[in-house]
């Protein structure tokens, strides 16, 4: 059984995304940090091409006309822009869910009562290493660190909730533990490990991407720190987390649960890749992409309405076509709660259809040229155990998983897929 899908597979198999849950929006590309994994290759602008107040206010009437989507008014640096209360504030008045992404070393005292004043509920902030040392140095720019926290202590001082964003790679997977109670300690109501795609700057920590095995023991800790955290927990950029949460929740014998934490409610739950079903990407300059790895641009704000761009273009509605799938993602029982990053089949083979290059599952029946590979990687191992560190915690499930085909089961739980709060 090579390119035929799983009989648990079957359905419809077109994704319905009559409007976005999530929208990412580059409101500028400037900022005041230098990232080694940086999407944007972000630096101290100004970039030619920025949207105008007009234009984003348009933007902002357009993706209203759609529903009242999460908007996240993110960068580079989203508080460098001049115009970003008025910004904010077109969105609260529209009725869109506006929340920030701030790298957290601008938000003063005063910057936290403002996020407060114009609506804004949440930021996220991003921290690497649990260590001012290691941070800075991911970071670019000494102090980084120190202001981060303080940006975090400022905004949760003025009412605004705060969730904590890691970029996870080689050299920080060992800090998770650490990451986490260091996000528990602050404050912050979430922890968002993002699993690095390689594309931007980022392509220069190409060597850094955890092998798919050791993002099998990764987010099986995440699973048991779940259980043990008040936080919530919510792998970014690795889809088949969701393939994982209902493995391990059926080997339990429990119900996955939305939990308070879940930014959105019920409306952010879904599936694992959200690229052009449920979520997009909106440059400084308009373009509109599956997600803001996702180098493919499906239409530009300037040249057709948003709500067109949504509905109409090829790139999202072929992203919507399960049947579309390759390899054994099309074969895969888990395809309509997982789905596979496409932005990371994109980079690595060029087909943004590709199966996801870095799952070790195997498809009940799946024969194809990457299994011999995938079963030599999913080896059975001990079982996990979230108080222990990630490389001697939650291992790789080799051992037959319990499958479920309930249309039901697989699309009613988990929360939002991948969700680029990176400031």
């Amino acid at each position: 059984m090579s390119e035929r899908a799983h009989p648990a597979a079957s359905g419809s198999h077109i994704l319905s995304a009559e409007a976005p849950r999530v929208i990412a929006w580059e409101v500028t590309r400037s900022c005041n940090l230098a990232c080694v994994h940086c999407r944007a290759s972000a630096l101290h602008g100004p970039y030619e091409g920025e949207l105008t107040t007009s234009e984003a206010f348009t933007l902002i009437d357009q993706i209203a006309e759609l529903g009242s989507p999460i908007l996240i008014l993110t960068g580079g640096e989203p508080l460098l822009r001049a115009d970003i209360w008025e910004i904010a504030e077109r969105g609260v008045a529209a009725g869109l869910r506006v929340v920030m992404a701030p790298n957290g070393t601008l938000v003063t005292p005063e910057v936290g009562r403002k996020l407060a004043d114009v609506g804004i509920k949440r930021i996220s902030v991003s921290i690497d290493f649990p260590n001012a040392v290691e941070h800075d140095a991911f970071r670019g720019v000494p102090g980084a660190f120190e202001g981060a926290l303080a940006g975090v202590r400022n905004a949760i001082a003025a009412g605004v909730e705060v969730q904590i964003n890691s970029t996870i790679t080689k050299a920080n997977v060992q800090y998770l533990p650490d990451l986490l109670a260091l996000a528990e300690r602050i404050g912050a109501v979430s922890f968002h490990p993002f699993m690095l795609v390689p594309t931007g700057r980022g392509k220069e920590l190409e060597e850094q991407e955890l092998p798919p095995e050791e993002y099998e023991r990764a987010l099986n800790w995440m699973y048991d720190a779940q259980r043990s955290s008040a936080l919530f927990l919510k792998p970014t950029d690795v889809p088949h987390y969701w393939r994982v949460m209902r493995q391990r929740a059926k080997q339990d014998g429990t119900k996955l649960q939305v939990h308070p934490h879940a930014h959105g409610g019920m409306n952010t739950l879904s599936r694992g890749c959200l690229a052009g079903v449920g979520f997009c990407f909106i440059s400084h300059r308009g373009e509109v992409q599956p997600c803001g790895y996702f180098d493919k641009v499906a239409g530009d704000v300037r040249q057709m309405a948003f709500p067109a761009i949504w509905r109409t273009s090829p790139l999202f509605l072929t992203l919507r076509d399960l049947d579309k799938l390759k390899g054994k993602c099309r074969a895969c029982e888990y395809r309509r709660v997982c789905g596979g990053c496409r932005a990371r089949a994109y980079e690595v083979t060029g087909d943004y259809m590709a199966e996801e290059p870095y799952c070790v599952y195997v498809p009940e029946g799946w024969n194809g040229p990457a299994a011999a590979g995938a079963r030599a990687a999913a080896t059975t191992q001990a079982e996990p155990d979230a108080s222990a560190s990630v490389s001697d915690g939650a291992a790789s499930l080799g051992q037959p998983a319990a499958r479920s085909t309930d249309d039901d089961d697989l699309t009613s739980w988990g929360p939002l897929g991948c969700q680029p709060y990176d400031g």
